[in-house]
């Protein structure tokens, strides 16, 4: 059953890529707010939950997760301005 695991994982890892390449071809993220610091703070404590086990697989897979939600916050935050 492990092997569901790492398939529950990488398919979450993987729902950001998309997500990840059209923020930051648009210069801003159109995703709810709440949404992306929930997702933030549960993988940031999913990350440090599998550092303290000591499994690799997960903790770089949540790390990468991490990655995702905080590009998109950064550009919910922060989108890029057009110059006139």
């Amino acid at each position: 059953m492990v092997w569901v695991g790492y398939l529950g994982v990488a398919a979450l890892v993987l729902c950001w890529i998309p997500q990840s390449i059209e923020t930051v071809r648009a210069g801003r993220c159109n995703v709810n707010l709440s949404f992306l610091i929930l997702s933030a703070i549960g993988s940031i404590c999913l990350a440090l939950y599998a550092l303290s086990l000591g499994d690799p697989v997960f903790s770089i897979l949540n790390v990468i997760t991490t990655s995702g939600a905080a590009l998109n916050i950064y550009y919910k935050l922060f989108p890029r301005t057009i110059s006139p």
